[in-house]
């Protein structure tokens, strides 16, 4: 799909005029009108196996969890069943690593991107996932999803024999990204907004990007919405009901808000670091220290297991179902429960970004949550508004994303009432995240696509087209 691109902009300084007529041009161009139906039809298919990808994870966790322990006996896990699990989970996810083309996916611990992986990567993608997940890595789906989502729309656009360009590819791996995790976040405007902001474009190229990314994850929250009812299978999305009654904020949640913010920013920046770590010591030998260090994270979900007596899936886990029942009943846990959780969780969590494959979101919600549930009794402090802004500076530190951890919070609660919290909150964490030192020690992180140019021509093009 090629379209004629508008005039290069000229100077920096240009007017906004200037800037509304080259957006007018890119949207009256044929080719980018074509580029929006291809990702609407795109859309369909993406969300087809996303779906169908999100019931397999869903089944086997349930299949790991549940349906083998009540087989042999157990009401439920018991303290020792991460051991094995994750044994097993790190030598394959090892070998998917160093056999099959595109390593299993980016490393969680360089945190989420946009396209970069390509058609033949999907299958590694898809089975270290699959591995890694149900059988008790502290992650999320959400990566696997965004690279499964892309990956899928530049196989169907080779199959429709579309010419590839730089811009092309951006495009419409953003797009299937967004149509993947449209549903598994609640809601598709979050997948379109964390697709924009992971882009990192602005002006009219921010709106190049956001009309397919928002048209195709549009239509695949109606093909989840449709494919859900016709099957009877169920795809779980992140959506919490928070089971004590909203207040009014007051000055005492907003002066909490702030000091929470900083002590959970500076938190997750050390998790985050701890990830990067494992990545470097995972990158050689990567089989035995894979195995190793998803070993250990079982070690951590056991003994939560042991000093709590609660399930040990609450820390082998994205975290997704153990933050509904945090949320509907938050004082069921009493203060060691908290404490346990989110200590074994963190060192957990620090492990498999940096040796395993999954995403960072989920974990992230739910150590903020348990912080802010574990804070609340602070004086002047409410549950809600604890647990509000928790999620915020958690979710915000760990993805350098504030935009985007605003938006989800705000609609993973159902409710703007705690808006100006969560704003406050995922500010100051991610300003205290940005002044830290990152270190050395980072995991090699692939670079985020760039997004298409309004204005820049293809690359070995004529000055006058561009491609979409």
């Amino acid at each position: 799909m090629t379209a004629s691109a508008p005039r290069p902009a000229g100077p920096a300084a240009a007017t906004q005029p200037e800037e509304a007529d080259r957006l007018r041009e890119l949207l009256r161009s044929p080719g980018y009108f074509k580029a929006l139906v291809f990702c609407a039809l795109i859309g369909i298919p993406v969300s087809l196996v996303a779906f169908w990808f999100l019931v397999a994870l869903h089944e086997l966790e349930h299949l790991m969890w549940s349906g083998l322990p009540e087989a042999l006996g157990w009401n439920g896990p018991p303290w020792w069943w991460p051991l094995p699990l994750l044994l097993v989970a790190g030598t394959t996810v090892g070998l998917v690593i160093t056999r099959l083309p595109g390593t299993g996916g980016h490393v969680p611990a360089s945190g989420l991107h946009t396209g970069g992986i390509s058609p033949g990567a999907l299958p590694g993608v898809i089975l270290a996932a699959l591995l890694s997940l149900p059988l008790g890595a502290t992650l999320g789906p959400e990566a696997p999803l965004i690279a499964l989502g892309g990956g899928l729309a530049l196989l169907f656009r080779d199959l429709a024999r579309v010419p590839a360009t730089p811009q092309g590819t951006a495009l419409l791996g953003a797009a299937g990204a967004a149509a993947a995790v449209a549903v598994i976040f609640g809601s598709p405007l979050v997948a379109a907004v964390i697709l924009i902001e992971v882009a990192g474009v602005g002006g009219p190229q921010l709106f190049a990007v956001m009309l397919p990314a928002l048209l195709s994850s549009g239509v695949g929250a109606l093909v989840f919405t449709g494919i859900g009812r016709w099957t009877g299978f169920d795809a779980p999305t992140l959506s919490v009901k928070v089971g004590v009654p909203v207040p009014q904020l007051d000055i005492g949640d907003v002066l909490w808000a702030v000091l929470m913010a900083v002590a959970i920013g500076v938190l997750v920046h050390l998790i985050m670091q701890g990830g990067r770590l494992t990545a470097r010591f995972v990158a050689q030998h990567t089989v035995a220290r894979t195995t190793l260090c998803a070993l250990a994270a079982g070690v951590c979900s056991a003994v939560y297991a042991l000093t709590t007596g609660r399930s040990p899936a609450n820390v082998a886990s994205s975290g997704q179902q153990t933050l509904s029942e945090l949320a509907a009943n938050p004082h069921l846990w009493g203060v060691g429960a908290l404490i346990a959780v989110v200590l074994c969780t963190s060192v957990a969590y620090a492990l498999c970004l940096g040796s395993l494959r999954g995403g960072p979101v989920f974990p992230s919600l739910f150590l903020g949550a348990a912080l802010g549930v574990l804070l609340a009794p602070l004086p002047g402090l409410g549950v809600v508004p604890a647990m509000a802004a928790g999620m915020a500076a958690a979710t915000t530190s760990a993805l350098r994303l504030p935009v985007s951890s605003i938006v989800l919070v705000v609609l993973v609660l159902g409710s703007v009432a705690m808006t100006p919290v969560v704003i406050l909150a995922a500010v100051v964490a991610f300003v205290t995240t940005q002044l830290l030192p990152r270190g050395s020690a980072g995991a090699p992180a692939a670079a985020p696509a760039q997004a298409p140019t309004a204005g820049s021509p293809a690359p070995g093009g004529s000055g006058g087209s561009g491609s979409v």
